[in-house]
């Protein structure tokens, strides 16, 4: 069976976040670089749910598992003025 595929704007939504691409962009650079030593589930800006939703699908290796990992590669980009 195929497993469901999500796009980048779907796991925003899916985080209760605005999910178009403006809003995707100010996201990301408002909130990276994150620093390599904190998992992106404990980062700051994430409200418990949020989180935990997070951490969930990275530990079950869900269906938004890749997505989270784009996620966290994204928010670990330097910063346009870095």
């Amino acid at each position: 069976m195929d497993q469901p595929i999500h796009r980048f704007s779907e796991l925003f939504a899916q985080l209760g976040l605005p999910a178009d691409a403006p809003a995707i962009a100010q996201f990301i650079a408002a909130h990276a670089p994150l620093a390599a030593d904190i998992d992106l589930p404990d980062a700051p800006f994430w409200t418990p749910a949020q989180s935990a939703f997070l951490r969930e699908e990275k530990l079950e290796d869900a269906d938004w598992a890749e997505l989270v990992d784009q996620l966290s590669l994204a928010l670990r980009q330097p910063g346009p003025g870095a």
